[in-house]
């Protein structure tokens, strides 16, 4: 039944029982109204305006589910669906909104694919040019600084030996922004001692500590899997770093048997009610592109937990 008709029918419902019961029922109206023949109709009314509201509301029901959910719809949370029930327009409402946030996800998750694919080849290039063209200049000007502190002499030997320390401490900070641009120990020794890397410099740094707790038998996954846990493992870190105001950060990476799962926890003072972030969503999307999981929630006793399940498949031979 159309919903045209499905209204019609629910106020043809109370205007008809509103009939019936004026054409049976022992009431008469006099001229001019008597008192109680004007409270039986006004009461009259009232009930017919309540039975109607009640009918429509059942009626059309299934609308108000529909722009509940098209108000709080997030596509970097997937699954949202409507139950379809009976048939009729409506149930083809619902069947039709489905499919559109089925095809709406299916698209924002390959336009996030490209868009981290394009992000990251920008990270391996812009790193191997810090790498390639400044990183091998202040090598060879702290060479050339070497040389020239063999032969001089004071006090212009403490003046380039001034030079030299700066030199060398900006040379381990191009370094440094390389490797959080392409992680080369991940290609090279995998990823827990990537994440272990990664930890390590995070407590030099920041003078927070740092408590990892990693599997050694982690099931083999692909280059990407391992890449998202690695950049969400770093987002984590440096959201703690920025936002969190702790002490201590836990770092655990560990199989449940069909996930590999990365969980970052801090005893800061919580995400609260806060609104996401550009790097929270980042991490949201980078978990869509591998098919994972990711929990964002308060930790216990204070503090948060992040929590990233990335299906375990194994790589292809």
């Amino acid at each position: 039944m159309s919903l045209y008709w499905r209204i019609f029918g629910l106020n043809a419902v109370v205007l008809g029982t509103a009939t019936a019961l004026l054409l049976w029922a022992p009431v008469t109206v006099s001229v001019p109204v008597l008192l109680t023949e004007a409270v039986i109709l006004v009461g009259g009314l009232g009930v017919m305006l309540v039975a109607n509201a009640a009918l429509l509301r059942i009626g059309l029901a299934p609308l108000d589910r529909v722009t509940r959910l098209m108000t709080t719809v997030d596509l970097l949370r997937p699954g949202q669906r409507l139950p379809v029930r009976g048939g009729g327009e409506i149930a083809e409402l619902v069947r039709t909104f489905n499919a559109m946030l089925e095809r709406l996800e299916r698209e924002r998750a390959a336009s996030s694919a490209r868009a981290l694919f394009a992000q990251e080849a920008e990270r391996r290039r812009i790193a191997q040019e810090l790498h390639d063209e400044v990183g091998q200049s202040m090598t060879a000007i702290l060479l050339a600084l070497k040389r020239a502190c063999d032969e001089a002499s004071e006090p212009l030997l403490g003046e380039l030996q001034q030079a030299q320390e700066i030199t060398r401490g900006s040379l381990d900070e191009v370094r440094r922004l390389v490797r959080r641009l392409r992680p080369g120990v991940l290609d090279d020794l995998g990823l827990v001692s990537a994440v272990t890397s990664l930890a390590t410099e995070f407590a030099t740094h920041t003078g927070l500590r740092v408590v990892r707790r990693f599997d050694a038998d982690l099931p083999r996954i692909d280059h990407e899997t391992e890449l998202v846990i690695y950049r969400v493992a770093q987002e984590g870190l440096t959201n703690v770093a920025r936002h969190a105001e702790a002490r201590t950060v836990e770092v655990s990476l560990f199989s449940d048997g069909e996930h590999v799962v990365l969980e970052v926890s801090d005893d800061g003072r919580g995400i609260g009610a806060a609104r996401e972030g550009a790097g929270i969503r980042g991490m949201r999307e980078r978990a869509l592109l591998v098919g994972a999981t990711l929990d964002i929630a308060p930790a216990t006793p204070a503090g948060t937990r992040i929590r990233l399940a990335a299906p375990a498949v194994r790589k292809q031979s």
